[in-house]
């Protein structure tokens, strides 16, 4: 995996990436999530770049190039997300998500889903425990 952290475009690209699986310049370009209209060079560059990073490799494939992410969204992100909790947040992981929580309107599926994450480390917690509560 790639040592340099990604960008914040670099970052829209690994999730065009990591949602859609292998794509070319233009399927990812129409899929940017942050919906601004880029020329189609701008995300090429972008994505050679990220080539000679090692976020992203790629197959020749008739007359287009497909690129898929070369490492696992959690490889990417987790690193990112402590250092952030520790430094933004003093470690307190209860304090980013009371951050997040609070600045967005999180749907009720997305709710339900947070706390399956929630009852899920719970479990492993108990269970790394030997069972103890």
């Amino acid at each position: 995996m790639a040592k340099q952290r990604p960008s914040e475009l670099e970052l829209q690209v690994l999730g065009v990436l990591w949602d859609r699986g292998p794509s070319t310049v233009r399927a990812v370009r129409e899929a940017m999530p942050d919906g601004k209209d880029r020329a189609y060079t701008t995300i090429l560059s972008v994505m050679q770049g990220m080539e000679r990073k090692g976020l992203v490799g790629h197959t020749p494939q008739r007359q287009a190039h497909v690129y898929h992410a070369t490492a696992r969204r959690e490889q990417v992100l987790e690193p990112m997300l402590r250092d952030l909790v520790r430094n933004a947040f003093g470690g307190s992981a209860a304090r980013a998500l009371q951050c997040l929580l609070g600045g967005s309107g999180v749907g009720a599926g997305e709710l339900d889903e947070i706390r399956r994450v929630i009852d899920e480390a719970d479990r492993e917690q108990t269970e790394g425990q030997g069972g103890q509560p």
